[in-house]
């Protein structure tokens, strides 16, 4: 009966993603669902996007390892991240009116810098939809009762995803993940009392976590120690930042306040609801300790859904696993459309010549299938957690795309050549630590890389440019034409019309 609940359910989402898929007539609709979506929605589409695989599998099967202290890069990292685009980076980047984040980088900073962090930004998202096609396979594998092998269960899953997706875009997206969070919400605040129960109350949960040091925060007052915890706090806090799902959540938006309320609320509504599955996966030493420590040793990603086929009722696991399905899901159609929109808009769209508007949709879909079927590859090749994938994915963004993206909205100063030897930098010490660092690295890999980005930034943009005087970037002069006037106020700001941005798609 789970099973076919499975079943029904995948059937009727990918169903709802196609209807949506009648609002898709350009490239705009399909990369930001035509700037259209409500508060309501992009607060779903931004909470559901990051409450994966990771978050109900990954996240909690690290706390159950190294306590509160090893999942600092997410979920308190990866909500920190929503927060601050919010607060920081949605007003200017939504009052230009882009398709692509690697459209700003293209008008603050030109042709190659645009190229370089498109590239590393695209490549980043292999770990991360990598993590959502491995659970998928995880699951299917368990509702059938190993009827359907991991791989195969892999490749269904990420083939009926790429369906709606191909088809619907951003707004089969949005709209999926809209009802995928009601399903989240409902599904694990259910099974979180289920299981409570069992375990005895929230409180008793919480001394038991307590008593075995899992909710010991902070590192020890160690150098080496401090620096990897501070290192795993901001690879997904500041490398998830440049990432063209958390752009396009931002630009589908209807206004500028709701781009900057909806991500900060998905932000917060993620931070709460994470903590969940880990409840859920601690509550399971206190019930069946016998198979949480077998599986420790084996699958720790298995913990929680075993735990839910064992001590839960059939309408338990169908919320539970509903709820997971959903997680995946909505993750995993967003992280397969915003690379395929980005690579097609920001490396295929110039080497084509002039494209019209039909065929750089139909160039959007063809990279969104080619690229499914390579993190399908990756995925089934892979022997990373699902927590590492996620984790490691961001590591190149933070390295290359975080500090060109920052210094170019808030740093007057900032230049071509500032950015692209932040990016030469920041990526060759970051590669350098990981090749010849070994096993135990004087500095973590992607906390170096950062400084040396910094660093390349902030030199390459003072130092006299090496091809003659470079100006101050139209795009900066575009959201700060006066340091004591705001852009709106100003006498010759200039919002981009729709019709602007629909001239350049055609």
């Amino acid at each position: 009966m789970l099973l076919w609940f499975v079943v029904a359910y995948w059937i009727v989402s990918v169903g709802i993603g196609l209807w949506a898929a009648s609002r898709v007539h350009t490239a705009k609709d399909y990369a930001i669902a035509g700037r259209h979506l409500p508060f309501y929605m992009v607060t779903a589409t931004v909470f559901a996007t990051w409450f994966g695989s990771e978050t109900v599998l990954g996240i909690p099967a690290t706390f159950l390892h190294d306590g509160l202290k090893g999942v600092v890069a997410d979920p308190f990292g990866a909500s920190l991240c929503l927060i601050l685009v919010g607060l920081l980076f949605a007003s200017p980047l939504y009052r230009q009116n882009l398709l692509t984040i690697g459209d700003y980088y293209k008008k603050r900073f030109g042709r190659k810098v645009e190229v370089l962090t498109t590239m590393a930004i695209v490549i980043s998202y292999l770990g991360w939809v990598g993590a959502q096609i491995t659970a998928l396979g995880l699951v299917f594998n368990v509702v059938s009762e190993d009827a359907i092998s991991r791989p195969l269960g892999m490749m269904i899953g990420s083939g009926t995803i790429l369906i709606y997706t191909f088809f619907g875009g951003m707004w089969a997206v949005a709209i999926t993940d809209l009802l995928q969070m009601v399903i989240i919400v409902i599904g694990m605040l259910y099974i979180g009392g289920e299981v409570s129960t069992q375990a005895g109350g929230v409180g008793a949960v919480l001394d038991h976590a307590r008593a075995a040091n899992k909710l010991n925060f902070w590192p020890a007052m160690d150098v080496k120690e401090i620096l990897g915890f501070f290192a795993a706090w901001i690879t997904l806090m500041l490398g998830s930042i440049p990432q063209q799902d958390v752009f396009q959540r931002v630009q589908s938006a209807k206004t500028e306040t709701i781009a900057v309320w909806a991500s900060v609320s998905g932000g917060v509504l993620y931070f709460l609801f994470a903590f969940v599955p880990m409840f859920l996966a601690y509550s399971a030493t206190m019930i069946d300790p016998e198979m949480v420590d077998g599986l420790l040793a084996q699958d720790p990603q298995m913990i929680l859904p075993t735990l839910v086929l064992r001590h839960a009722p059939l309408f338990a696991q169908v919320m539970f696993f509903g709820a997971l399905l959903s997680a995946i899901k909505s993750c995993a159609s967003a992280t397969l459309l915003a690379p395929s929109v980005t690579f097609t808009e920001n490396i295929l769209r110039p080497m084509l010549g002039d494209l019209r508007d039909k065929r750089l949709l139909l160039w959007m879909r063809v990279v969104t299938l080619i690229f499914t079927v390579l993190v399908s590859l990756y995925a089934l090749n892979s022997k990373a957690s699902i927590f590492n994938m996620v984790e490691n994915a961001y590591q190149i963004t933070l390295v290359t795309a975080f500090v060109p993206l920052a210094a170019g909205i808030f740093w007057r100063r900032a230049t071509n050549q500032g950015a692209l030897s932040a990016i030469f930098l920041g990526f060759s010490v970051w590669m350098a630590l990981l090749l010849v660092g070994g096993e135990d690295p004087p500095m973590p890999a992607q906390f170096a890389g950062l400084l040396a980005s910094l660093f390349g930034m902030v030199a390459g943009s003072l130092a006299p440019t090496l091809f003659g005087r470079e100006l101050p970037s139209t795009a900066h002069r575009h959201l700060h034409p006066h340091p004591h006037i705001h852009p709106q106020n100003h006498p010759h700001h200039h919002h981009p019309s729709e019709s602007e941005l629909s001239s350049r798609s055609e």
